[in-house]
């Protein structure tokens, strides 16, 4: 089986090196290429690669100006065009692939060709300076036993017959393109299995931070969730695109509650009602903090859903494709 290997980079190639020498490692002795995709000039070296990889970029040499949309759909279909392969496997730049799932899946999909894709668990690692500690053990809380997923994501082993069929990947998509081609995979009548076993370690400085949640909105990666939300409205799917929004829906109200009790306080002259709002508030707060084990991470996990929610809004109104250029500088 020959396969082909996509790692799409915009501005976010920190950990691009433990990515390369993670997939050269674990594909060694096996028919494979990959594409080393960029859509800007990055300030990081290239790292050490053999001569499977192609570099790719998708700038103006001249300019250094994106030639297309700087979203992470749009990277990896670029990246797909560029490489051979009968399955593709798409990492980001911040995984580390590990060897036994790549085998696992390997196997998987020999034995159950009709498979629409591949998964497996993310296991999140930080650093923080010169020192390396885990997050969480399941990025995504898929477990360890085998199971049917809705969608891949950081990682995605595809077969590239069901890709193309399915449409790839939306370039319009400022985030959650992983989920949306998950339901068009899905509707489709293909199966995509989350594997029961650690399928690679995500890389990234500690978060969630202020700093992060900044630069994602700058970026215009909060859109996503809105965007497809209006890309399906009053189509198949809709329903749950909108339960996946429940927690961001949830938190625009909670602020909407405390915005109407303090408008109605001077006109009733009775604080009660927001005085009610604001205990529902710091008890939401209390509760993340004790969860997190940290008042500044829960916080700081109350903002983010808050800034997804606002992010949802305007994904909402703007669509797919609409948002300002400066707002689709999205990381891959």
């Amino acid at each position: 089986m020959k396969l082909g290997v996509v790692v799409s980079c915009y501005r976010q190639e920190g950990f691009l090196a433990r990515t390369v020498a993670a997939a050269e490692r674990t594909l060694a002795g096996r028919d494979w290429s990959g594409v080393l995709e960029f859509a800007a000039p990055s300030d990081q070296p290239l790292p050490p690669h053999s001569s499977r990889w192609r570099v790719v970029a998708s700038y103006d040499r001249g300019t250094g100006q994106p030639r297309r949309a700087l979203t992470p759909g749009a990277g990896r279909m670029a990246g797909l065009a560029a490489c051979e392969g009968d399955w593709v496997l798409f990492l980001d730049s911040d995984v580390e692939l590990d060897a036994p799932w790549m085998d696992a899946a390997l196997a998987a999909a020999a034995r159950e060709p009709g498979l629409g894709g591949l998964w497996g668990r993310i296991e999140e690692w930080f650093v923080d300076g010169a020192t390396e500690r885990p997050g969480k053990r399941d990025m995504y809380g898929v477990g360890d036993r085998d199971r049917d997923v809705d969608f891949l994501a950081n990682l995605a082993f595809y077969p590239r017959a069901a890709l193309i069929e399915a449409g790839g990947y939306d370039p319009g998509l400022n985030s959650d393109e992983d989920f949306e081609l998950g339901l068009r995979l899905r509707a489709r009548g293909l199966r995509l299995r989350c594997l029961g076993q650690r399928a690679a370690r995500h890389w990234s400085a500690p978060r969630p931070s202020l700093g992060e949640l900044v630069r994602r909105w700058r970026t215009g990666l909060f859109l996503g969730q809105g965007q497809v939300l209006r890309l399906y409205f009053g189509r198949r799917g809709f329903g749950e695109v909108l339960r996946r929004q429940g927690l961001y829906l949830a938190t625009l109200w909670l602020w909407l509650l405390g915005v109407l009790a303090l408008l109605a306080w001077p006109a009733s002259g009775d604080p009660r009602a927001f005085a009610a709002w604001a205990a529902l508030l710091l008890a939401v707060l209390v509760a993340m903090s004790a969860r997190k084990r940290s008042v500044r991470l829960g916080t700081l996990s109350v903002l983010a859903w808050t800034m997804h929610g606002l992010g949802l809004v305007a994904g909402l109104a703007l669509g797919p494709g609409s948002a300002p250029r400066a707002s689709r500088e999205a990381a891959c």
